[in-house]
């Protein structure tokens, strides 16, 4: 009889530990407020369209997806040639890939924030990254920011040698509401 027991508990705490990972996690809609910035000596500037879904659950990380999508035709640098020259092909061939695109594959707490680490295409390449954010929570909806830097010529973007710097800092802001 105490055996029996034994077993209905360890196997009652197994079931429940292991149904964790299978509870679904909140879903996000990006929302208007965002922002995408990219310095760096010349140019600077921002993408104006953003959207995408999350699914975020600080409690259960490993079930947190995060899907993102930016036009490339939004882009802004405040100068309409230099807009212009950004959509063409040697730039980011916006009418071959219209989009930029993030998808997590791993969702990680550091410290008071977190670490998206996810595949980053632009112009048909894609390679992972690591992406630090800070979270906050208002009501119904949650702000993502933080700053990473990408390389352009690892997604092919211009040329080694233009005037442009080979590394852009990019500062984001992602509110999203809950669906």
């Amino acid at each position: 009889m105490k055996k029996t027991v034994i077993y209905f508990v360890y196997a009652a705490f197994l079931a429940l530990s292991t149904s964790v990972a299978f509870l679904p996690t909140d879903h996000y809609v990006v929302s208007d407020g965002h922002s995408i910035d990219f310095k760096s000596k010349d140019p600077s500037g921002s993408f104006k369209e953003m959207s995408g879904d999350i699914d975020f659950d600080e409690k259960n990380l490993d079930a947190s997806k995060f899907y993102l999508k930016i036009e490339v035709s939004s882009i802004n640098t405040g100068n309409g040639m230099m807009n212009k020259k950004s959509q063409t092909e040697e730039w980011f061939n916006a009418k071959k890939y219209p989009e930029i695109k993030f998808k997590s594959t791993k969702v990680e707490k550091k410290g008071n924030d977190y670490l998206i680490t996810g595949d980053l295409t632009i112009k048909g390449v894609t390679k992972s990254v690591s992406i630090p954010a800070a979270v906050t929570s208002s009501g119904n909806k949650l702000t993502f920011k933080g700053t990473f830097s990408v390389s352009r010529l690892d997604f092919k973007v211009g040329h080694k040698g233009d005037s442009v710097s080979d590394v852009l800092k990019i500062n984001y802001v992602v509110p999203a509401d809950k669906k």
